[in-house]
């Protein structure tokens, strides 16, 4: 019984898939050294909001927010402390992600705050307009 639950060599470790389901699985078409940021985002009271976890970031220095072309994009970079490790599942290096906005944000009003760990973005949106509209047609 204890021989199943023993590695087979050149078998991934749990900690392994977990990362790959985080980043991707290996071979995929991404970025290498390039990382996702974890997110959770929701519109409410006319405001996009764009929350990330992002520990042990210094916002100041290694976080960038660019508005394009109805885009989003976080960049924030993490750099390893050089001290001897057993083993680490930290992830450093550079992350990123892009995500749509809403129809209609203002991306020139956007905001963003860093509080324990989580960067939140807040972006202006229209109100939606209830009701129908119901559009004339003409004969040509």
């Amino acid at each position: 019984m204890s021989g199943m639950l023993e590695r087979m060599p050149g078998w991934p470790t749990l900690p392994e898939l977990f990362g790959w389901v985080e980043a991707g699985l290996p071979g995929a078409h991404s970025v290498p050294g390039l990382h996702g940021i974890r997110i959770e985002e929701h519109i409410a009271d006319g405001r996009y909001v764009l929350r990330a976890e992002l520990p042990g970031v210094d916002p100041e220095k290694n976080v960038e927010v660019t508005i394009a072309e109805g885009e989003l994009t976080l960049r924030a970079e993490r750099s390893e402390e050089t001290t001897e490790k057993h083993r680490t599942e930290f992830r450093y290096g550079t992350f990123a992600r892009t995500v749509r906005l809403p129809a209609g944000a203002r991306g020139e009003e956007a905001s963003a705050e860093y509080k324990d760990g989580v960067l939140t973005i807040t972006v202006p949106v229209p109100q939606e307009r209830r009701g129908t509209r119901t559009v004339p047609v003409r004969q040509a």
